[in-house]
């Protein structure tokens, strides 16, 4: 069986120009490569097509693959997610992961809530400020959180971002607004623990395979927002340590119910906090989990609960053929 690879590396975009943080949702090297030896060590033979632009050059020639390992994120538009599947829908190569649909949909953090709170799923008051005449319009209470309506990986995240009076508010959104051109995601801030929970399998097959808080270490002097700069600098100023049996089971119901809700498929994760009275709610979902198999958060869950990085990619595909 020959699976392709599709993905973004982030030194192709680097070298093109592109900044740190605008590439920080695409791959190292590294991570294809444990991706590539783990699906050679399941008996796979495999071949690396690369980002979106390669795909299609690769179509136009004729390649075909039994199955495509995605993990491209698409570096523009605000569907860019969707671009690989909808790809292969046409072609009718099966992939991994979420459909076009769904990817479309969940890179939107307030359409995502949204369905989340009309299924009846906690998740913080929220308003999306698209322009700033939106600003004037919001009654939420203070203090908030702002934050690009449709980025990963913490872009778009810092310590202004927990906002505590109006003023705030202006500058916040105005600022995101600007720097990343697309609406910014007003929500009540969340006082309480954060947490985040890995997922395998589709519909009724989906189960938890780890759940973590995500933690700030004792010597940590600065801000405590999970932020692009503390994501981009966890080994020393995080800790991840699995829970509490009370609080695994909050996090893994509200994520089970999300992940089916969304309709997502085969691996990820739901990102989770609590309130001021300990309930869990939904903060977003990741359905292009970073697969590092050192740096990123489900590897990192699995090995704390002692499963082997290439047990997560058996669990990945096997989900994924079965729609084969």
């Amino acid at each position: 069986m020959k699976i392709g690879i599709t993905y973004d590396l982030r030194d192709d975009y680097l070298k093109q120009g592109y900044s740190a943080e605008e590439t920080a949702e695409f791959d190292r090297e590294d991570t294809i490569q444990a991706i590539d030896e783990a699906l050679n060590s399941l008996g796979f033979e495999t071949d690396r097509i690369g980002n979106v632009m390669d795909l299609v050059k690769s179509l136009a020639s004729g390649h075909k693959w039994d199955l495509v390992f995605n993990i491209a994120e698409g570096l523009s538009g605000i569907s860019r997610e969707a671009q690989v599947p909808a790809l292969l829908d046409a072609y009718r190569i099966p992939y991994t992961f979420s459909d076009p649909l769904v990817l479309a949909l969940t890179l939107d953090k307030g359409l995502t809530k949204t369905i989340i709170r009309q299924a009846g799923i906690a998740t913080a008051d929220f308003s999306v400020v698209k322009d700033a005449s939106d600003i004037d319009k919001i009654s939420l209470p203070f203090p908030l959180f702002a934050k690009p309506v449709a980025e990963g990986t913490g872009k778009g995240i810092s310590d202004a971002s927990r906002i505590e009076s109006k003023q705030e508010l202006a500058a916040a959104c105005s600022h995101l607004l600007k720097q990343f051109r697309q609406p910014v995601l007003v929500e009540t801030y969340l006082p309480g623990r954060e947490f985040t929970a890995g997922i395998v399998g589709t519909d009724g097959d989906a189960r938890i395979v780890g759940v973590m808080e995500v933690l700030f270490k004792n010597n940590h002097t600065g801000d405590t927002i999970y932020s692009y700069a503390n994501k981009a600098n966890y080994e020393e100023v995080i800790e991840y340590r699995i829970p509490e049996a009370e609080a695994i089971q909050k996090c893994s119901d509200l994520a089970l119910k999300s992940w089916k809700v969304l309709g997502c498929r085969d691996g990820g994760r739901i990102d989770i906090r609590m309130d001021s009275d300990g309930i869990a709610n939904f903060i977003e979902v990741n359905p292009l989990a970073g697969l590092n198999p050192v740096h990123s958060d489900l590897p990192i869950m699995c090995r704390l609960q002692g499963i082997p990085y290439r047990e997560i990619i058996e669990h990945i595909v096997q989900s994924a053929m079965k729609r084969i």
